[in-house]
């Protein structure tokens, strides 16, 4: 072999050695930066869908997190009252130019502020909203109302990342319309109908065989009904202890995992 040949090969192998590093720590990087927010979730035995390994033999670690919120907000923050956060709601509503929509029930978690959106013309269930007890700014809940809003949901993705929101740029989401990639039940029909195969009375079992599966002593109340969707409050002891929605048209479950500690409501006609 010549060393010209020698040299070219050389350089060759340094070349795709370097590449392969490169993409190596590419890859690296990227499970570090996403792996935070979607590792550890999944669909449980109980055709539920929440973070994995947080249930254990009919009840729930005692660490901190799930009575009490999947802290996604570590701050000592101040948590909201009543008028803040429906002071931020309405902002939100009025930039969305809708007068067929307004705020039906307002929840405050140490967390963050929960707002539902009704249509008025029908009483159903738009979506969901969350307000930040810093910024105080109202923005998307993620979780069901992104994933199985079969009428919102593009609303939902343009205001969460179209517009300088959370996850600019399309990311993890696939950008305006698209439904989010984790837990896409794709039984769910995409006509926009109130009529689903789940009926509100169905959806209270399924959310309470799960409860009585996971989180023992818990019982349900009456569920909220979104196009495509039920959310239903839950109480243990006398007091709200979370959230879970269930899908109208396969019966998943998913459990809410970001509010915190309940403080307090307000229902609007």
């Amino acid at each position: 072999m010549n060393k010209t040949l020698s040299t070219t090969l050389t350089i060759l192998a340094v070349l795709a050695l370097a590449g392969i590093i490169f993409f190596a720590g590419g890859m690296y990087a990227r499970m570090n930066t996403f792996g935070p927010m979607m590792s550890g979730y999944g669909w449980n035995n109980n055709n539920a869908y929440g973070p994995a390994g947080m249930m254990r033999n009919g009840g729930m670690m005692n660490d901190g997190n799930m009575m009490n919120g999947y802290r996604y907000n570590t701050t000592t923050a101040t948590p909201l009252t009543i008028d803040q956060t429906k002071a931020a709601a309405e902002k939100y509503l009025a930039n969305l130019n809708d007068p067929d929509l307004e705020i039906d029930e307002i929840m405050i978690f140490d967390n963050n502020g929960y707002v539902i959106v009704k249509e008025t013309s029908t009483g159903t269930g738009a979506f969901e909203l969350l307000v930040d007890p810093i910024s105080q700014l109202a923005y998307p809940e993620h979780g069901p109302n992104m994933m199985w809003n079969l009428k919102y949901s593009g609303l939902n993705h343009q205001n969460m990342m179209g517009n300088g929101g959370m996850m600019g740029g399309g990311m993890m989401m696939g950008g305006y319309g698209n439904t989010m990639m984790l837990g896409w039940d794709n039984t769910t029909p995409l006509d926009v109908t109130t009529v689903m195969t789940v009926t509100p009375e169905q959806a209270v079992d399924y959310a309470q065989k799960y409860l009585d599966a996971n989180i023992a002593g818990a019982t349900t109340e009456h569920p909220v009904q979104f196009y495509g969707y039920y959310t239903l409050d839950f109480e243990k002891d006398g007091k709200v202890a979370g959230m879970l929605s269930v899908n109208g048209y396969s019966g998943q479950v998913f459990l809410h995992t970001w509010h915190g500690i309940f403080i307090e409501e307000a229902e609007y006609e």
